[in-house]
């Protein structure tokens, strides 16, 4: 595996704009169309950011949008928004396989190995992991981790799905970079995430979609009893963008929202994990893994229904018919 240092962390305004123009012919605004067969291998490549420093005023932004208490640690979620960048310019790179624009965000899992604080200075790396058939296509995760003076301290898996043709054998075939132990198969974790999607198959920006659209017709499950019921305004799609940097339209604009195939924005699903957390803060340890499954997208404005048994599950459910919109598991 090749690393490559960056010298700061790279604008996410130009990682867009390539993401935006190669996925035009896929969304029809341009003559041709995305029928190429992909290269099925991962990059064989880890960015690194050395040093990276908290700014204390978007944490405490972030912390106000998401529900958290305004103090120096940094909440499990917020490295996430940090190592976007970096995920970005992964997942746009010439040798990424597949378009950003198209990719679903299916589920997340981070690991705390010891609380990080607004003053710690650590070290970021970001890789791309485990390509592997799916029943509807090609799964993958993106892996970031944080070190401090060369020791892990911070985990974060994001699994996403790439539809397609049924693979079978052929396309478990290689993933250079599939990197052992990185953030098991399926399952969540976390990484600066780019790409997203939504049912509509679109999503292009890093961290996005919750999931959009991923639960499909799966039978549904009856949800657990409610604790809260959380009313979740317009504003959130705005504001989460400006504080994370992600401003896929489809979180942030009407008419985005409806390129892709949503009737309004939609929550980014790192805020509902985010606004979960926040809702169990000073309940949980200094060390722990959380796991979450996106479902179906949070239409915004909205309201959703919050459940959760301390210290195992919790979940984001329409309180009207029970459909889930994120799974979680803490332990």
């Amino acid at each position: 595996m090749s690393i490559v240092e960056l010298d700061g962390p790279p604008e996410l305004g130009p990682l867009y704009r390539r993401a935006a123009i190669r996925a035009l012919p896929r969304i029809g605004l341009v003559p041709g169309s995305d029928r190429r067969p992909p290269i099925e291998v991962l990059p064989d490549v880890e960015l690194v950011l050395r040093g990276v420093a908290v700014d204390r005023g978007r944490l405490a932004e972030y912390d106000r949008v998401c529900g958290f208490r305004l103090t120096d640690r940094l909440p499990v979620t917020f490295p996430h928004v940090l190592a976007t960048p970096l995920a970005m310019r992964l997942m746009t790179s010439p040798e990424f396989p597949y378009p950003v624009v198209g990719l679903v965000h299916v589920a997340n899992r981070i690991t705390v190995i010891r609380p990080l604080d607004a003053g710690d200075r650590f070290d970021l790396s970001v890789r791309a992991v485990d390509l592997r058939p799916h029943e509807r296509g090609r799964q993958f995760d993106v892996v970031a981790v944080a070190t401090v003076d060369g020791v892990e301290v911070w985990r974060d898996v994001s699994t996403y799905l790439r539809r397609g043709r049924t693979a079978g054998s052929a396309g478990a075939a290689g993933s250079a970079g599939s990197a052992g132990g990185a953030g098991g198969a399926g399952s969540a974790g976390a990484a600066g995430a780019a790409g997203a999607a939504g049912a509509a198959g679109a999503a292009g920006s890093a961290g996005s979609a919750g999931g959009a659209g991923a639960a499909g017709s799966a039978p549904r499950d009856v949800p657990p009893p409610a604790s809260a019921t959380w009313k979740v305004p317009a504003r959130v799609g705005v504001e989460y963008a400006r504080v994370s940097g992600d401003r896929n339209p489809i979180h942030t604009s009407r008419l985005g929202a409806r390129l892709f195939g949503f009737p309004r924005p939609i929550a980014h699903g790192m805020w509902s994990k985010a606004r979960c957390l926040a809702a169990l803060d000073g309940r949980l340890p200094d060390a722990y893994t959380v796991e979450v499954a996106f479902k179906r997208p949070i239409l915004l404005p909205g309201t959703v229904a919050f459940a959760a048994t301390p210290g195992e599950t919790f979940a984001l459910h329409d309180p009207k018919t029970g459909a889930p919109h994120l799974t979680g598991t803490i332990s």
